[in-house]
């Protein structure tokens, strides 16, 4: 009687064991924890670089745009930029969204455009630095004695992305959105609507920002538009952060105007902008311990974890560039798409695919050029060739993501039908 007891004590744990593991594997594929709410540090970000202004923000708001608040103004945007990063996890947050009002008013008040220069608290006093810490890669080769892993990101077109974690997916984001935001760099992108088709975005603006870093560089900032490429900062250098005669940051071109290539050499980051067709594009490479330098509330990165779930687009769905097509000239215009972009780029990848859905949304062919020269940039900055083409995965292939938690409740069911057989 008490070994029967006994055993039957011993598999209720069991399958309560199983139920335990099987809930955690579900919290682990199925779900995701969100960052807790730090309003505070945009606050204090805040305050601190308006007490470095003292008194010339709270003048009055009238007259020019910006006037004599430049640097009230510029405060104000980073204050804006923080709390758009926040806003995930501030999501419902009362501090939050008096935060955001208060920020509305404010840019009202004192006449401030919503785009230009931004501003970071005074850096605290740092002891000096000495020899290459200026030069990402020779500090790394020196204390783990090889080179950093590189992850690349790539963005374009309608617009696709690529990400560090070599995942393709299709944006139907409007507005600025942040591609990668990590503890040296920030990089923001404008989407608007193309004439020609239901689908279409295009790139509009690229920012990129170069956060203040120890002793290399002060805050530097890039901007490119359609048709303005610049081979420059926005204040007019090419070079920044001199030290021993080397720079931590330079702008050259091979086609100025339409192509711009940033070295970061403090963070061994390399960023190109070009423009293709009537689109931007951006690519990005940089060393893995780069890209993966931010804080859990800094998880709206287009680099990183691509576009929400609500803003994706299934590429290999195939958009009509208009509605009012008929059946036969939507056939012909796809036999075309698909021989144009075969021509291009032969190997069956996202690239070809981006091709396809570019030019079937926009029904101009020089939408292609974007796709290549993503292609292009991908090659010249993944050193392994074979990890260059990536093959579009469809959503049947997805479902293998969750493959332990449909094993962990297999194996809970049989062990309950078991228990209630008397088996």
């Amino acid at each position: 009687m008490g070994t029967l007891a006994l055993c039957s004590h011993y598999s209720q744990l069991s399958w309560k064991r199983s139920i335990i593991v099987a809930l955690l594997l579900f919290h682990l594929c199925c779900l995701q924890v969100w960052a807790s709410c730090r309003i505070l540090r945009c606050n204090s970000d805040f305050v601190a670089v308006t007490l470095d202004l003292g008194g010339s923000g709270g003048g009055g708001g009238g007259g020019s745009r910006e006037g004599g608040n430049a640097g009230y103004c510029s405060a104000l945007r980073s204050y804006a930029m923080c709390t758009r990063r926040m806003a995930r996890a501030c999501r419902g947050d009362l501090a939050y969204h008096s935060a955001v009002q208060g920020i509305e008013d404010l840019l009202i008040q004192h006449s401030c455009p919503r785009t230009g220069p931004t501003a970071q608290p005074r850096p605290l006093p740092q002891a000096p630095i000495s020899g290459d810490a200026c030069i990402y890669e020779k500090g790394y080769l020196q204390r783990e004695g090889r080179t950093p892993d590189y992850l690349h990101c790539g963005v374009f077109g309608d617009p696709h992305v690529r990400t560090f974690r070599d995942e393709f997916q299709t944006c139907a984001v409007e507005g600025a959105w942040p591609l990668i935001d990590n503890e040296y760099l920030y990089v923001q992108a404008t989407s608007a609507p193309m004439r020609g088709g239901a689908y279409a975005t295009a790139l509009t603006t690229i920012t990129i920002i170069f956060k203040n870093w120890r002793q290399c560089i002060e805050q530097q900032i890039y901007q490119a538009e359609l048709d303005n490429v610049p081979t420059a900062f926005v204040d007019g250098s090419v070079t920044s952060g001199e030290r021993q005669g080397q720079y931590s940051l330079s702008v050259h071109s091979d086609l100025p105007g339409h192509q711009a290539e940033i070295r970061a050499a403090h963070i061994g980051t390399t960023l190109v902008v070009r423009q293709s067709g009537r689109s931007l594009g951006l690519s990005v490479r940089s060393p893995r311990a780069i890209a993966e330098a931010f804080t859990p509330e800094q998880d709206l990165q287009l680099c990183v974890y691509g576009c929400p779930p609500s803003q994706r687009l299934e590429t290999l769905t195939r958009p009509s560039s208009s509605s009012s097509l008929s059946s036969s000239s939507s056939s012909q215009l796809s036999a075309a798409a698909h021989v144009h972009c075969a021509a291009l780029l032969p190997a069956r990848d996202i690239y070809y695919q981006a091709c396809l859905f570019d030019l079937l949304a926009t029904g101009d062919l020089n939408s292609s050029t974007a796709a290549v020269a993503a292609l292009e940039d991908a090659r010249g900055m993944i050193s392994d060739p074979n990890k260059v083409h990536l093959l579009l995965v469809g959503k049947a292939d997805r479902s293998s993501q969750c493959l332990p938690l449909i094993l962990a409740v297999a194996v809970l069911s049989e062990r309950l039908v078991a228990l209630w057989t008397g088996k």
